[in-house]
């Protein structure tokens, strides 16, 4: 089977996660692809296959060398994003791009335009997979695990290549946060280990941003509006006055690189109760515990407005910026960018403005930056994955394995 069947194959599973569920998978049907993965990864041959009660898959591929070689892993989610729907995905296979518009649905006027997605014309000449505008396509993350799939079953192919013990881990729920959270380390056992889960080619992330969430609950009093004066409370005026004081240039559309923002993802509510969520985020660690106190001290400015209880503000820390696990280490990032080159591709080494599962793991004591997997797009109906990036990023999971030997 080639990497590109693989890919399809995994495809066909609607594996779309969900933040509305408390239980490990989010979605059950997560589970399909998950006992799937079981049973091919045992019928390739690898050892050790475990799916757990979680939905946590661990293979491994064992050392074909007697040398001393430490042992590294590989991981990808299996989960698709809430964001748009992964059911029935129609995956479709543009040869040869000609650089101008791509036509997912005629009837519906649904195309895909290098005027809106620039990063099209970097792929001129090549086989791109693409949907059928109604879905998302999924390489977030089933190109990652294709990758690793379909680099295990190559280096089984070829045992003139020397590699350690190869583990592999496949986890449910990246894409609502919780991919990490119930991640065996202990059992997965590596030195080190890279999420492929990047993007375009060559891509090599080590940094991300530290991350919180901060919900704040809104208690108004309610009285009959007629005779309100001096009295009434309204909840959602709370939430607006809340919303407005709030840095109006320190938002996502106003920001790139290093800089950090408020992210307004809901706001509802009434005269009686009222809610507002953000997220915060920052690379640097000290501006990040700024904005935690910026928005909790303003919370504390409202209630000594509004009165005392009127606004309780929940902050949670959901993860931090890897680069300070990954420092100390950095032959881990010498040894991907060496294999990123020799697969034909220039390392491009940047900041994540966002997290990745190896965010948490590397605080957890498994070192984990992440490398590209191929996919542009991601989280909706323009999604595409160029076939060369896949092969490459499959290319670049052999040359680390052959490398980390040789060291």
């Amino acid at each position: 089977m080639t990497i590109v069947e693989r890919f399809l194959k995994y495809v066909s599973f609607d594996t779309q996660s969900s933040e509305e569920a408390q239980g490990c998978p989010s979605t059950d049907k997560q589970w399909r692809l998950a006992e799937y993965l079981r049973d091919e990864l045992t019928q390739l041959g690898l050892t050790e296959v475990e799916l757990d009660e979680h939905g946590y898959l661990y293979a491994t591929l064992p050392a074909n060398t007697d040398k001393a070689v430490p042992t590294i892993g590989f991981i990808a989610h299996m989960d698709t994003s809430p964001d748009a729907s992964g059911k029935d995905v129609k995956p479709r296979i543009v040869e040869n791009y000609d650089g101008g518009d791509i036509v997912l649905d005629e009837e519906a006027g649904i195309v895909t335009s290098p005027r809106k997605f620039p990063e099209l014309k970097q792929h001129v000449g090549e086989d791109i997979i693409v949907t059928d505008g109604h879905t998302l396509l999924g390489a977030d993350d089933k190109a990652g695990i294709a990758e690793i799939v379909q680099a295990m079953v190559y280096l089984m192919e070829h045992p003139e290549i020397k590699h350690g013990k190869i583990r592999v881990g496949f986890n449910p729920d990246e894409e609502i946060g919780m991919g990490a959270h119930l991640f065996d380390v202990e059992k997965f056992g590596c030195d080190w280990a890279y999420t492929m889960d990047g993007g375009e080619l060559g891509e090599l992330e080590f940094e991300n941003f530290n991350a919180a969430s901060a919900k704040i609950d809104i208690t108004g009093v309610s009285v009959h509006p007629g005779y309100a004066k001096d009295k009434m409370i309204n909840a959602a005026l709370v939430a607006a006055d809340l919303i407005t004081v709030m840095p109006d240039t320190e938002i996502p559309a106003m920001t790139e690189g290093y800089e950090g923002f408020f992210h307004l993802t809901g706001v509802q509510g009434g005269v009686e109760k009222a809610t507002v969520n953000y997220i915060i985020r920052d690379h640097d660690r000290q501006l990040f515990e700024q904005r935690k106190q910026y928005i909790t001290d303003i919370v504390n400015a409202m209630n000594d407005r509004y009165g005392k209880g009127t606004l309780q503000l929940t902050l949670s820390d959901q993860y931090y910026n890897m680069r300070e696990m990954i420092e100390p280490c950095m032959h881990v990032i010498d040894i991907a960018k060496q294999a990123i080159a020799e697969a034909g591709a220039e390392p491009q080494v940047r900041a994540i403005r966002g997290g990745t599962d190896g965010a948490q793991l590397s605080f957890k004591g498994l070192p984990c930056p992440n490398i590209f997997a191929g996919g542009l797009n991601f989280h909706g109906p323009h999604e595409f994955l160029p076939i060369p990036n896949m092969e490459k990023a499959m290319q670049t999971v052999v040359n680390i394995c052959r490398i980390t030997a040789e060291r």
